[in-house]
């Protein structure tokens, strides 16, 4: 049997990065992980390589419609799926290569394969080819992620219909695409293939796109995707669906009842969210129990079960790559006795559609039924210098504000790389900010964070440039 100071279950964001962090502080931690590569969801299937495809078919756009031809760039580009492909996939395999070159650094273990709690601080790992290893350590932290959502009446195939993984490898472009969810994983994909040439209709069980997020956000991002020829059915419930090897015929009736309809599609896409994956653990042998929704409680990291944490997707909060991460460094460095700590509520939430949607902080219906008074500051992008040159003024920054003290109590945005300009807010939120502190501070013109300044001048009806 192999002794570890810490074992990590799970080697994505929250479990990669509590290995790093613990052999940063002098821990011998190994890191369990049975995928072929480090890096989780997150970098394996999900938000690494949805970025390098998003990024791909927007320059793949600019270059095929009007965007490059009004600029006075003219090109006649064409289609190359494979190498798109490749290129994603070379990407990704350099970032998981680079944990690897990190665990050496740190001196952490990978121990790949399968890992089961046995009982307090036991652990047997079960390799691709059936052996199994007996570790001990005194801490033992669960980050073993989440896995899609599956649909009843809806089987995943991946080959009509696709979960996430799966419509991140198409080999074709749709003819139609229906995506299944309109949260972040199902308007990120959508937005991938209808700028390759797909005809996407989105549908949604609820009376509006992105839950969760402030909705005067919500619908601008709407609108904007609905010009770029994306289809919305909201209020509507898929309630079957039939795969031959052409395609797929979806049965569709309003959510509260009434006719229903067919929609015919090449590939469906279920994209209705994330569960904990914590089957098959051994929970049971340290006396934890996950609930309905399968995930663990905790307190501060820690479970109920002595020597026994939890981080990331399987317990509370977003299922946030950053989140996870937040916790590890939190969770490790608690266990040497140092005072981790996590503000969930300063967790920033990026949409890397076009426009981006970001936001961090209390949305105005949270406020609302709080019953706390509060001032808007708004700023749109089509009163910013940077953004009108570069024809992208799709959007607005706004900031929501104490009535009485000013402090910043949210901040949304729709526009161009707003999912960079995030980051200003988290900090001057976590050091208690008001809208004023952000109005005093001097941006670089021409730039869009001018709209982060404006909005705060105008929480008080200021802003100079509209």
């Amino acid at each position: 049997m192999s002794n570890y100071d810490v074992i990590i279950l799970g080697g994505g964001p929250g479990g990669y990065n509590a290995a790093i962090r613990a052999g940063q502080l002098g821990l011998k931690a190994a890191c369990i992980e049975g995928r072929a590569t480090l890096g989780g969801t997150c970098l394996n299937v999900g938000c690494m390589p949805s970025k390098a495809l998003l990024h791909a078919s927007e320059l793949y756009e600019a270059a095929k419609g009007s965007e490059f031809a009004n600029l006075g760039i003219n090109v006649s580009p064409t289609l190359d799926l494979v190498q798109m492909m490749k290129q994603k996939d070379d990407s990704v395999t350099g970032l998981t290569k680079g944990i690897e070159f990190l665990f050496r650094k740190n001196k952490v273990d990978w121990i790949k394969g399968w890992g089961h709690i046995d009982g307090p601080g036991k652990v047997t790992v079960t390799a691709e080819d059936g052996g199994e290893t007996e570790l001990s350590a005194k801490d033992i932290i669960i980050a073993t992620g989440s896995e899609p959502t599956p649909l009843p009446g809806v089987d995943i195939d991946n080959r009509r219909i696709l979960d996430s993984t799966g419509a991140l490898s198409l080999g074709e472009v749709p003819r139609h695409l229906v995506v299944i969810g309109a949260g972040v994983i199902g308007l990120e994909l959508g937005s991938v293939w209808r700028r390759l040439g797909a005809e996407v209709t989105v549908v949604e069980y609820l009376d509006r796109i992105c839950p969760g997020v402030d909705g005067e956000a919500g619908k601008t991002l709407q609108r904007a995707l609905a010009k770029q020829g994306i289809q919305f059915k909201l209020s509507a419930k898929v309630t079957g669906a039939v795969s031959s090897a052409n395609g797929v015929q979806l049965h569709v009736e309003p959510a509260a009842g009434g006719e229903a309809q067919t929609l015919d599609a090449d590939y469906v896409l279920v994209a209705i969210g994330r569960r904990p994956y914590t089957q098959g653990l051994g929970l049971e042998n340290v006396g934890l129990a996950t609930d309905k929704r399968g995930m663990l409680a905790n307190q501060r990291h820690r479970t109920e079960a002595p020597g026994v944490w939890v981080i990331g997707d399987v317990t509370s909060g977003p299922m946030l790559a950053h989140k996870a991460e937040d916790e590890a460094m939190a969770c490790i460095e608690q266990i040497v006795g140092k005072a981790g700590e996590v503000n969930y509520e300063l967790i920033p939430n990026v949409i890397y559609t076009r426009p981006e949607l970001a936001s961090v902080g209390k949305t105005e219906e949270q406020l609302k039924a709080e019953g706390r008074a509060y001032k808007v500051g708004k700023f749109p992008f089509t009163a910013n210098s940077r953004a009108k040159i570069n024809h992208e003024t799709e959007g607005f920054a706004k900031v929501l504000a104490d009535e009485h003290t000013d402090q910043i109590l949210g901040v949304h945005l729709v526009g161009p790389s707003v999912s960079e300009m995030i980051g200003e807010y988290c900090v001057a939120m976590e050091f208690g900010a008001s809208a004023e502190d952000i109005a005093l501070i001097c941006h670089p013109h021409p730039t869009r964070s001018e709209a982060l300044r404006q909005a705060a001048m105008n929480v008080e009806g200021m802003a100079t440039q509209m």
